[in-house]
């Protein structure tokens, strides 16, 4: 048994929480401002790759994380912080602390089963804290709906809000300023995940440097959304969806991890109808017509580069109770 687990009831009170990763089909962004955030303009899509967390109940007051020992992860989880520095832990202290709950009895202990990349440009963190704070405002029974916790997640991250509510949307500001997109029929993907993560910080700066230098050009100072984008995905139309696609971190990533636009010339010798690098990266998405093509391009990709890639589809939903 792990540190952190250790003096947890078998019979302790639990509840569990899945959560989506993401996928940027559109990332507009903008100068640093003064507080060094960039603003963006981004259209999300949740997808069908999902992080579990399991809140169980502690009598000690304190807030714990760990690997759930029950479940088998899909991604290497190695790097990933189990303290305090891990968002899910952070969400859990930040919900105790917003609503002014008594710390000696609300302790919890998360278990976390990690399916999407690791540092991969997919907010699995994001998920991980957004399912904790579902599952934590069930456990403490704080009668939170899912709106009222995407509003207390902001201070986590411009992707948490997101990751509680789930579907697609576009996003401004950070990119925690939603709006929902009605997009119904399912987008089909392939995902590529690195072998090796990216830091988002250091992709931003390296944008912010290729700007410098005049290699890309310099953005707005209010970026504004891509209605090609949001058009695509309200008509579920594939093909005008990758024409419309754009990502202003791609080139930086590339830049930072070249074997990628390998990857993305690849992806669309065997078919794709475009590859895009997702969100910061170094995880690349590729759009596909339908179900079967997303099946067929996952099985060529991983026969030529050994790397395992992954059909999946969006919008789903967000946050919620399994």
């Amino acid at each position: 048994m792990s540190e952190a687990r250790a003096g947890l009831s078998g019979t302790a009170r639990h509840v569990t929480v899945s959560a989506p990763g993401k996928v940027n089909l559109s990332l507009r962004v903008g100068p640093p401002g003064a507080d060094g955030y960039h603003p963006v303009a981004t259209v999300y899509l949740a997808v069908s790759l999902r992080e579990t967390v399991t809140a169980i109940a502690r009598t000690d007051g304190r807030v714990t994380v760990g690997p759930c020992p029950r479940q088998v992860s899909l991604v290497d989880a190695h790097d990933v912080p189990w303290d305090e520095r891990n968002l899910a832990h952070r969400a859990a202290v930040h919900l105790r602390t917003a609503l002014g709950l008594d710390e000696a009895t609300h302790g919890v202990h998360l278990d976390v089963a990690k399916q999407v990349p690791v540092a991969g440009g997919m907010g699995g963190g994001s998920a991980d804290a957004a399912a904790a704070l579902l599952a934590c405002s069930v456990l403490w029974e704080t009668g939170h709906t899912r709106s009222e916790l995407a509003e207390l997640a902001a201070p986590l991250g411009a992707d948490v809000p997101f990751a509680v509510l789930g579907g697609a949307a576009v996003g401004l500001g950070t990119g925690a300023e939603l709006t929902p997109v009605a997009a119904r029929t399912p987008v089909h993907l392939v995902l590529v995940p690195a072998d090796a993560g990216l830091s988002t910080p250091v992709v931003f700066g390296t944008l912010d440097e290729l700007r410098r230098d005049g290699h890309v050009p310099e953005g707005p100072a209010h970026p504004e959304v891509n209605q090609e984008v949001v058009r695509a995905l309200t008509a579920a139309d594939p093909l005008a969806l990758a024409t419309a696609m754009d990502n202003d971190l791609q080139t930086p990533a590339v830049a930072l991890f070249p074997d990628l636009g390998d990857v993305l010339d690849l992806g669309l010798d065997e078919g794709a109808l475009r590859g895009m690098v997702s969100g910061s990266g170094p995880t690349l998405l590729f759009v596909v017509p339908d179900e079967h093509s997303a099946l067929s391009l996952a099985t060529a990709v991983e026969e030529r580069t050994g790397v395992r890639a992954l059909p999946v589809h969006g919008p789903v939903a967000g946050a919620h109770v399994l």
